[in-house]
């Protein structure tokens, strides 16, 4: 089976490659933590100067692999580590029953190991290509820049059932206006408009966007490490004096409420009577966007 997370240091960067293209790399426990353990192995080493983070196939990520249970099977206990969720033995949970702080202990652990991506004193550079949607974006606003295949599409989809961001980096890359035209409607945001928006840095052609961001982050080899970590911690630190932390625990709190409302209930139920695929059709055919684009 192949690894789920590639590591690669070449050039004087690390390359970190989402490795499930025929899910379209949609996101496990496997991979978010071979994210954070590559996150940690191009911190350590003293050859790699930036970080590129890219999806392997057509897209960085589709989100959660709802599949897999990844995301929507925090009530069942069975979970690693859940025994004590909170320093305490607790009573077997009844089927169904939803232990608020149990959910957040399990999301809150995919939060630290993204924020890894935030926290890392080198230059991480995202690669958006495809599709980055849902819990992509909890990963990849982490990241310090930003670079756009020009027919990629990323946005928040669960803000229409299902979830809320848990790292909440809309609001603070975005700001009230926009932060809000796209977290109330999950619309799916086009290159050209998330490079409008300011979102991302730039945009490529699909075919020239790896060869583009290698480069830029190959650039940061002319830059002292600790001038690149001095300046990134002094940005980060004035996110974070605006409350960025106090929004994740909201965040990742609210999206486990989010996922136990009797209307999440039903439509996490209507999978197994409709089908995946047109669950997510009906959820998206009013805005006409992600797969329901052009139709």
């Amino acid at each position: 089976m192949a690894d789920p997370v590639l590591y690669e240091e070449r050039d004087d960067i690390a390359i970190i490659t989402l490795n499930r293209p025929v899910k379209k790399n949609a996101l496990t426990d496997a991979v978010i933590q071979g994210i954070a353990d590559g996150i940690d192995s191009a911190t350590a080493s003293p050859d790699v100067v930036a970080v590129v983070l890219r999806g392997a196939g057509d897209s960085l990520t589709a989100g959660y692999d709802l599949t897999e249970g990844t995301e929507v099977g925090t009530s069942s206990g069975d979970e690693p580590g859940w025994s004590t969720p909170y320093g305490a033995q607790g009573p077997e949970p009844r089927e169904g029953a939803w232990d608020p702080v149990r959910d957040y202990q399990f999301m809150a652990n995919n939060v630290r190991r993204f924020m890894k991506v935030w926290e890392c004193p080198k230059p991480v550079l995202g690669e958006v290509k495809g599709w980055a949607v849902g819990g992509a974006t909890d990963l990849i606003l982490c990241a310090d820049l930003l670079y756009m295949a020009s027919d990629a599409h990323i946005g928040y989809a669960p803000s229409r059932i299902f979830g809320t961001p848990t790292t909440m980096m809309w609001v603070y890359r975005l700001g009230l206006e926009h932060a809000k035209q796209f977290l109330l409607t999950g619309r799916a945001i086009d290159a050209e408009t998330a490079l409008r928006i300011g979102l991302v840095s730039h945009v490529c052609k699909p075919e020239d966007l790896a060869g583009f961001v290698e480069e830029e982050a190959r650039r940061f080899r002319h830059i002292p490490a600790n001038q690149l970590a001095l300046n990134k911690l002094l940005v980060n630190q004035a996110f974070e004096n605006m409350g960025l932390r106090t929004s994740q625990m909201l965040g990742t709190f609210f999206d486990g409420a989010t996922r136990h409302t009797e209307e999440a209930y039903r439509w996490a139920e209507s999978f197994s009577e409709k089908g995946f695929r047109e669950v997510i059709r009906e959820r998206d055919a009013p805005w006409g966007d992600y797969g329901e684009r052009g139709r």
